[in-house]
């Protein structure tokens, strides 16, 4: 008999936690009374609720009171950043991104670099390697880059940056320095102000468990106040109810990287898993993940299998990658997984498997045997 979630592997997708869509589901009854009430309640309600999403976050990275907003996705979260800089830290320079970025942010660089005046730079993984080098980023990276986007942990590889490294470096070079946390953040410890980074972008997914669209931005003080984000709205302002056409001003904090009417409900929705991630002991949770994870390199290492992931824990986030065989299709993979009750995903030929609270020993090991014998086939 086995126990609903043992076989979860997905929480480099979408984490779960006991009890969460008991939680969620409360949540967004409370919403839907206090929404569908005919009163003047329904703004203050939300609006606190998202206020305390971003109190949520802001505790769990380290950020200030007023430098960390909600946005949609990491997506969304760079173009802001990007269109509010001032023109001379990108016109003419060099925009630095490791060729294991998420493929998203490098769409959008790839798209805003003509009209922005700056060369994106892609850092090529080495030949046969599934990340990028620390030492390659850094050998990329000089004076004439404006602004650096870290991977803090790549979804591809697992492989995790040395972020202390690579900042320290790039503040020689008079940088703006950002980093994707999405692929980390609720797992291991992060601290926007150790070592101390301009900006920071992720989603509330993966293993902070939440719900899509909770997108968070990060944006150190004093490059709060040098920004003027181009996509700008009645909620930029300190004043949202300040509509004199002629009399638009930024507000002095991270609001003024809000926009129009803000959208709360993921965020809501987000709130049970943020409450929950907060009150855990964070260190054991990590724990139970190392130790799973060793389980699962030591399973696929008997069944011969190439890792494309790193082989040292403090060189890997929380998810352990391996090749499968060309021979092997990774949908076949994937389909005797279903029907042992585990569930992971594949990209291409890389199989990825992140063990996570609900993961257990015992699903370790089933996972491990149907590996095996969707091989054998």
């Amino acid at each position: 008999m086995t126990m609903a979630g043992d076989g979860y592997f997905l929480y480099h997708s979408i984490g779960q936690y006991p009890g969460k869509a008991t939680d969620m589901a409360a949540a967004m009854a409370d919403f839907s009374v206090a929404w569908g009430s005919a009163n003047d309640a329904q703004w203050g309600y939300a609006l606190g609720k998202r206020q305390e999403f971003i109190a949520q976050w802001s505790a769990l990275i380290g950020a200030a009171n007023g430098t960390l907003t909600t946005t949609e996705n990491v997506t969304a979260s760079l173009y802001s950043l990007m269109g509010s800089l001032p023109r001379n830290t990108l016109t003419g320079k060099k925009v630095l991104v490791a060729g294991d970025c998420f493929p998203s942010v490098h769409f959008l660089l790839a798209g805003l670099a003509p009209r922005l005046g700056f060369e994106l730079v892609t850092v090529p993984l080495r030949q046969g390697a599934t990340w990028a080098e620390d030492e390659d980023i850094i050998g990329h990276w000089g004076p004439d880059v404006g602004v650096a986007l870290l991977t803090w942990v790549s979804s591809t590889s697992s492989h995790r940056s040395d972020i202390a490294a690579l900042v320290a470096h790039g503040h020689a070079q008079g940088s703006v320095i950002g980093v994707d946390i999405t692929q980390a953040a609720g797992l291991l410890p992060f601290d926007v102000a150790k070592p101390e980074v301009d900006f920071a972008i992720s989603t509330s997914l993966k293993w902070m468990c939440g719900a899509p669209g909770a997108g968070i931005l990060y944006v150190k003080p004093d490059l709060i106040g040098i920004c003027a984000p181009e996509f700008r709205g009645w909620f930029s302002q300190p004043d949202p109810f300040s509509w004199d056409f002629d009399a638009f001003a930024y507000a002095p904090d991270i609001r003024r990287f809000d926009n129009g009417t803000p959208g709360v409900v993921a965020a809501l929705a987000s709130l049970p898993a943020m409450h929950w991630l907060m009150a855990q002991d964070r260190a054991a949770l990590l724990a139970h993940n190392r130790r799973l994870g060793a389980q699962v390199l030591a399973g696929v290492d008997a069944l011969g299998l190439a890792l494309a992931s790193p082989r040292k824990e403090s060189e890997r986030g929380g998810s352990i990658m391996v090749r499968l065989p060309d021979t092997v299709a990774a949908a076949d993979v994937l389909g005797a997984f279903r029907a042992a009750d585990i569930f992971a995903d594949a990209r291409g030929q890389v199989l990825r498997l992140s063990p996570g609270v609900m993961t257990t020993d015992a699903g370790v090991s089933r996972m491990l045997k149907a590996l095996g014998e969707a091989l054998a086939q």
